[in-house]
């Protein structure tokens, strides 16, 4: 958790010279909660780390749909921002918001967030000894790609960060 917040922390860093807004959902027990709304404030940002619980149950599929509705809110608010969705996940989402099962529920609201062109990247946060590859599977969904914990590294996932932003805005000039 550690090399994730420190990873966070120069995004945030990077956003706030940028003028970004940076938002973090939590999502455990049954239900999503947005932490931290969109802001451009690293020091807010590093508040809600540093109060980030972990374990217990993964309501996947209701932190999915959260960062959905919210990242579709901010594009109308802020429509020359482009969203960037970074997703620190197992995979394994164990509580339905709905009536389908919780994988398949999560894997449907995912593909929406795919098919309105949310750019994602997926942390797999498992470690490889125990990693059934629903990280990967999910990451599928999102067609994003999918960086494991053993690469997870604060200027990696930086620099994975950058990638994308810079596709993105390659995309946007043509």
């Amino acid at each position: 958790m550690s090399a994730t917040k420190g990873a966070i922390m120069s995004l945030l860093t990077d956003a706030y010279q940028r003028r970004d807004r940076v938002g973090l959902i939590v999502f455990q027990k049954d239900r999503a909660t947005l932490i931290l709304p969109p802001t451009n404030s690293i020091q807010l940002a590093q508040r809600a780390l540093s109060n980030i619980p972990v374990g217990g149950k993964t309501p996947l599929s209701a932190g999915l749909k959260l960062a959905h509705e919210i990242l579709q809110r901010e594009s109308v608010l802020h429509p020359e921002v482009m969203p960037l969705l970074i997703v620190l996940t197992d995979g394994a989402g164990n509580v339905a918001i709905g009536n389908f099962a919780p994988l398949e529920e999560s894997h449907r609201i995912a593909d929406q967030i795919a098919k309105d062109d949310i750019p994602t990247i997926v942390i797999n946060m498992e470690s490889a000894t125990y990693d059934q590859g629903l990280a990967k599977e999910l990451a599928d969904h999102l067609e994003a790609p999918c960086l494991s914990i053993s690469e997870l590294k604060a200027e990696h996932l930086y620099m994975a960060v950058r990638q994308v932003s810079h596709e993105l805005k390659q995309a946007e000039n043509k």
